[in-house]
């Protein structure tokens, strides 16, 4: 039972390494599917928006459609590993913001969560399948 056990250890710890590639995607998947909502159905998102927001000059629709834009363009780049670091960071503070407007509810805890991911993601830089990784080889 040990060499069994010990045989699955020895078979996980050599695939540690696709860890960081997994949450940078797993984090990548669901900005941009929360993007992509809010570009096809800017609608729906309106009573997501903090009251305030019918005070700028900016209609709701249009913060939602900016909102969407940004979680499409850095939910694209962290999937692919581009700019990791900084896509990983904006995402996370993106979240985070997020986390203190809808305070603590399910929404909340969820999007601290997510937050905490991608500040990991943004700690730990690009990995092995990042297109940054492609670009450090070529430089060095």
């Amino acid at each position: 039972m040990i060499g069994i056990y010990n045989w699955i250890i020895e078979n996980i710890n050599r695939r540690a390494k696709f860890a960081p590639v997994f949450v940078r995607i797993a984090i990548s998947l669901v900005v941009l599917w929360f993007g992509t909502n809010q570009l096809l159905n800017p609608e729906q998102w309106i009573s997501q928006l903090p009251e305030w927001t019918t005070m700028l000059p900016v209609s709701q629709v249009g913060l939602i459609y900016f909102n969407g834009w940004f979680e499409l363009v850095f939910g694209l780049t962290l999937f692919v590993g581009f700019y990791t670091r900084l896509s990983a960071f904006l995402v996370a503070l993106h979240l985070l913001d997020i986390t203190f407007t809808v305070g603590y509810s399910a929404i909340g805890v969820r999007d601290f969560g997510l937050s905490i991911s991608a500040l990991s993601v943004f700690l730990s830089g690009s990995d092995i399948w990042s297109v940054d990784k492609i670009f450090e080889k070529e430089i060095v």
